[in-house]
């Protein structure tokens, strides 16, 4: 495994954003393991964060885009951290754009906040983490209605690798149905090999009591290798 997989992993837990315990996802499902991104609160936090971002999508998607869209609510922060690293990176200015979850009426009006989307833009998608497709589901059509766009692909920090509303996993369900290719920092495979593996604080995050119900889990929900 890459060195920067193993940092973010680490980044991960540290930061408290992944958790293992008994969680109900948003989808309903019950499950071994939690990632929140709205728990990354401090300015190093996300200085990082958006750091680790901007070289993931750099390295899947180069720098031929022009902006970077991240769905309310926690693709506000994500998408704002994340052009900032890439202007600082690689010296390449990206424009960040979300949506309200309610239009505003006065002032500024409209369903987005900032920069506005114009014809011939090429857009990033960034998440936190998908389980079903839902978020994309409900901002693709948004993005589209504005003008005419290309959509140059999604970067989520964790792939949950396993089935979104069909067999096969959420990622893999957004690029057959979109047709952008759907990416991540990096996988439950590679947070279990390396949490399985290496101690925090003397003790292991992955025991064998978690490794046993992740692999319950996965045995009625996972997908992929």
């Amino acid at each position: 495994m890459e060195d920067y997989k193993k940092e973010f992993i680490s980044f991960m837990v540290e930061s408290n954003v992944l958790k293992f315990g008994d969680f109900t996802l948003k989808s309903g499902r019950k499950s071994p393991f939690f990632m929140n991104a709205g728990a990354y609160v401090t300015g190093s936090q996300l200085s990082r964060l958006g750091e680790y971002y901007a070289k993931a999508i750099y390295e899947n998607f180069g720098d031929d885009f022009d902006i970077l869209f991240g769905p309310a609510y926690k693709g506000i922060p994500l998408s704002v951290a994340t052009v900032i690293a890439f202007s600082r990176l690689y010296n390449k200015e990206i424009r960040y754009c979300s949506n309200r979850k309610e239009a505003k009426d006065h002032g500024e009006t409209g369903i987005l906040l900032g920069s506005p989307i114009k014809d011939g833009d090429r857009v990033v998608f960034i998440e936190d983490v998908t389980t079903s497709g839902k978020s994309i589901e409900e901002t693709f059509p948004i993005v589209q209605q504005q003008a005419k766009v290309e959509i140059k692909g999604l970067m989520v920090s964790l792939n949950r690798m396993e089935k979104g509303k069909g067999s096969k996993c959420a990622l893999d369900e957004i690029t057959d149905l979109y047709g952008f290719p759907a990416k991540a920092i990096v996988t439950m495979k590679d947070v279990i090999e390396y949490l399985s593996q290496t101690p925090f604080d003397g003790k292991l995050i992955i025991d064998s009591t978690i490794k046993s119900a992740l692999d319950s889990y996965y045995a009625q929900y996972g997908v992929g290798n």
